[in-house]
């Protein structure tokens, strides 16, 4: 085991200020060499001066008067937050020696970030990687996958068919010398995201508006990212915790399934790992406001500006975000005038990725459409971000929600060989809680397997 380069706690990732100082040195250091295994330490949402990298929406683009805080993914080794959880799910199986070098392959069912995650994470943790994903995704999530070193086993669709990918997972896993990393089920990723991504955003607000969290809105793939909601809750009980999906394939809200074009969301599924107990509202976004939106913002920084966003802004955002994150955006828009949420307000949402993956996206949408002019853009600009309404949004706060969303998890893992009993624990607050205090516990096996 010690021949594993070992990484940092869950402590570590929120606070790495925490890490040793000689450690943190190395690790800033060798940014710029990605394959550096010391860039384990670098997986965290903070930057070198310890804090989290982030911006506040100008309410030029937003229209609303609440501040609009988006935590930045793109500053994560490997280019997403994805990475925390691949590393936590990896790291966990280490020290609880489930997994074992020389010994094991890795799966890592994904649609794309958690791939490139669970490949990068395995170059330089020196395990040999499988990726299952569909066929249909973007071809910079399948280079990047490939040029950090796993294989790519691929399944037939798209985003709205990672059910597949979880088949041929379940079907890979026969195989003993196979361990995955499934990111849908493994609680891993819920601890991550409720401690390092939701105390992040925690601190993210801190003199924002009136320092708290009104909503905080999340797309779920995974769903990891919607733990971030119970911590959020935990500190501030009044903030709503909002699911964005696809109007195209609106599972959650009424079952419905189709393809849409928000790569990362929308996996027509309940995942196993949602806690929907804490889930307020879910809010459906049509996908191609997400792809327009994002050409507005990486293509139209001139016309941001004539639209009033300040140049400095227009230009930082232009790299800094993917479909999914305009999807959040839009989502959080949504959520502001729902909610009637003023300038002392602050929602909180993800950008999971940056723009260098989605090229071919941009083309695609280019090459449907006649012309994208200036005039198209600003069109764009105000459809897609002003113009956002309040339809769209049901309330999932009561008893007879709750079980909607309870009976299509239970519809979606039975059939995985979970147990109705276990489906069941997951109605209290009790399963979640236990789960979340096991973090100590895996942070204390981190540091002894550290220092052999």
């Amino acid at each position: 085991m010690s021949k594993i380069p070992f990484g940092p706690t869950y402590e570590e990732m929120l606070h790495p200020n925490k890490v040793a100082k000689d450690i943190r040195a190395k690790a800033l250091k060798a940014k710029s060499d990605e394959l550096d295994p010391i860039n384990l330490f670098n997986i965290t949402w903070k930057n070198e001066n310890n804090q989290v990298n982030k911006i506040v929406l100008p309410k030029e683009l937003t229209g609303v008067d609440c501040n609009i805080v988006v935590l930045l993914g793109t500053y994560f080794p490997s280019g997403s937050h994805k990475v925390g959880p691949a590393y936590s799910t990896l790291i966990e199986g280490c020290v609880d020696q489930t997994i074992l070098p020389g010994e094991h392959t890795i799966l890592g069912p994904s649609t794309g970030n958690f791939g490139i995650g669970v490949s990068y994470i395995c170059n330089l943790m020196k395990y040999d990687a499988i990726v299952i994903m569909p066929d249909n995704m973007s071809k910079e999530r399948y280079e990047r996958i490939q040029k950090y070193g796993a294989k790519l086993d691929l399944t037939p669709g798209s985003e709205s068919d990672v059910i597949l990918t979880l088949e041929r997972t379940f079907e890979l896993k026969e195989d003993p010398k196979n361990r995955s990393l499934a990111q849908f089920e493994l609680l891993p990723n819920y601890r991550f995201h409720r401690h390092v991504t939701g105390n992040s955003c925690i601190e993210a607000v801190e003199g924002i508006g009136n320092s708290r969290i009104a909503a905080f809105v999340s797309a779920p793939g995974s769903a990891g990212t919607l733990a971030a909601g119970d911590q959020i809750k935990h500190v501030f009980p009044e903030a709503k915790i909002v699911a964005l999906e696809p109007y195209e394939c609106s599972t959650l809200t009424n079952g419905g399934r189709g393809q849409h074009r928000i790569e990362g969301i929308g996996d027509k599924m309940c995942t196993l790992i949602h806690n929907v107990l804490n889930t307020d509202y879910i809010t459906l976004i049509k996908d191609e406001d997400s792809v327009k939106g994002l050409k507005v913002i990486h293509d139209g920084t001139d016309i941001l500006i004539e639209q009033g966003v300040p140049k400095e802004l227009a230009v930082a955002m232009k790299d800094l975000f993917g479909v999914s994150t305009i999807c959040n955006i839009q989502g959080a828009i949504k959520m502001a005038k729902y909610l009637r949420l003023g300038p002392d307000d602050n929602v909180v949402t993800i950008a999971t990725d940056g723009f260098d993956r989605y090229n071919s996206v941009i083309q695609e949408m280019e090459n449907r459409y006649l012309e994208i002019e200036d005039f198209v853009l600003r069109r764009w600009f105000k459809d897609v971000f002003l113009k956002v309404g309040e339809e769209d949004i049901a309330d999932y706060r009561s008893k007879e929600q709750k079980q909607k969303l309870f009976d299509q998890k239970e519809k979606d893992w039975l059939k995985f060989g979970y147990s109705k009993d276990y489906l069941d624990s997951m109605k209290s607050m009790d399963f979640w809680n236990g789960e979340y205090e096991k973090i100590q516990h895996y942070d204390n096996l981190i540091q002894q397997m550290r220092e052999e």
